[in-house]
């Protein structure tokens, strides 16, 4: 939590030049509302710190334009615009106006959104896309990986279920049991695992996955 108080502070200390008169208590509300939120406080931070147009201006709401395995694609709604952000556990880009209405193809591609004319046609009423409700309030995402409800998980997720014993498939023994190995020791034997669990059939994220312990993100465990 402190790497998360930090990033608030920042956030707070950068809103004070950008967000213009009479607009702090409502930003001060969003901060607040996703106070505990890696995803949106990336975007509060990179907004506030490297405005956009390079006006003043301030959030009033995010929303979730599109997601696919772990990524996604959130509009910050501000008082004067909207601007397109891409992001995930790997870090967050900016991908300019939704005025602009313009996604690179490879992303229209990724994210199913058809054609670049129907994502244009899209950004011009962005009340039509969700309000994002943060990483841990949405059961149909891995609190871990952030792959969604029928998605397969980032290989090494804590979440993720083995399809032959149905525990843990990181903590349970079936990997060394399947590779007739006492300890996993390279990548040539960690991609043989993802051969095999591939051919027995990975199972994917579904909302009674969701463990209680906190989101410390993805990781691949080679032992």
């Amino acid at each position: 939590m402190g790497e998360l108080k930090r990033k608030r502070a920042l956030i707070r200390e950068a809103m004070e030049y950008s967000v213009p008169e009479g607009r702090m208590e409502e930003a001060l509300d969003l901060l607040e509302m996703y106070r505990d939120d890696r995803f949106a406080l990336e975007v509060l931070a990179e907004f506030y710190s490297y405005l956009p147009d390079a006006r003043n201006d301030w959030i009033r709401e995010i929303r979730v334009v599109a997601r696919q395995r772990g990524i996604f694609l959130l509009a910050a709604i501000t008082g004067e615009d909207g601007y397109l952000y891409l992001i995930s556990s790997e870090g967050i880009e900016f991908h300019g106006s939704l005025a602009d209405g313009f996604l690179e193809e490879e992303l229209i591609e990724f994210f199913c959104l058809e054609t670049q004319e129907r994502f244009r046609e899209s950004c011009r009423t962005p009340e039509r896309y969700p309000l994002y409700s943060g990483i841990r309030n949405d059961i149909d995402l891995c609190p871990a990986c952030h792959a969604t409800t029928g998605e397969e998980h980032e290989l090494g997720c804590p979440v993720e279920v083995c399809p032959w014993c149905g525990g843990q498939l990181i903590h349970c023994n079936c990997r060394f049991d399947k590779l007739e190995l006492d300890i996993i020791t390279t990548d040539e034997e960690l991609d043989r695992f993802v051969i095999i669990l591939n051919e027995k059939g990975r199972i994917p994220y579904a909302p009674e996955q969701r463990p209680f312990f906190p989101d410390d993100g993805p990781g691949i465990v080679v032992e």
